[in-house]
């Protein structure tokens, strides 16, 4: 247990394996960081879930020319940190979940079929215009979470 400070008085700050799992699945959006030679790099994506596995896939939105520096950063060094947030003026309600592990760019085959029809279940856009372009894939090593209680 960890009391913390927050909103004027104490709260017990608890954020269990299967709440985390809970959360992170039902997040429409989150927080990519990778490592390249050029210092860290922060993006937003859409994922999809799948036991301890993150997927994500380059879609169709506009893209600057060339392949992408997550992508690139990902190829010279794996380690990555996902977070997924909750924020609201009713601070009571915050709360986070880091997910670290490594990530790579998955071959096309079956994993890539999987994972595309995943992002589809997700999300409609993906429905209607499936990603065209490479899979990612973190494997979470380990979960880190907050949340006030």
């Amino acid at each position: 247990m960890i009391l913390a400070r927050c909103c004027s008085h104490y709260a017990l700050l608890i954020v269990d394996a299967g709440e985390m799992r809970k959360r992170v699945a039902a997040a429409r959006v989150a927080r990519l960081a990778t490592q390249g030679p050029d210092g860290p790099h922060l993006v937003p994506f859409c994922f999809a879930l799948e036991d301890d596995h993150l997927y994500s896939a380059v879609d169709r939105k506009p893209k600057r020319k060339g392949r992408l520096r997550r992508l690139r950063n990902v190829s010279h060094d794996p380690r990555v940190s996902v977070l997924v947030d909750h924020y609201q003026e009713d601070w009571s309600r915050l709360w986070w979940v880091r997910l670290d592990g490594t990530a790579r760019e998955l071959e096309p085959g079956a994993e890539t079929e999987r994972a595309l029809a995943l992002l589809a279940d997700k999300y409609p856009q993906y429905r209607r215009q499936p990603p065209p372009g490479p899979v990612l894939r973190i494997d979470v090593l380990r979960w880190r979470g907050w949340a006030p209680r």
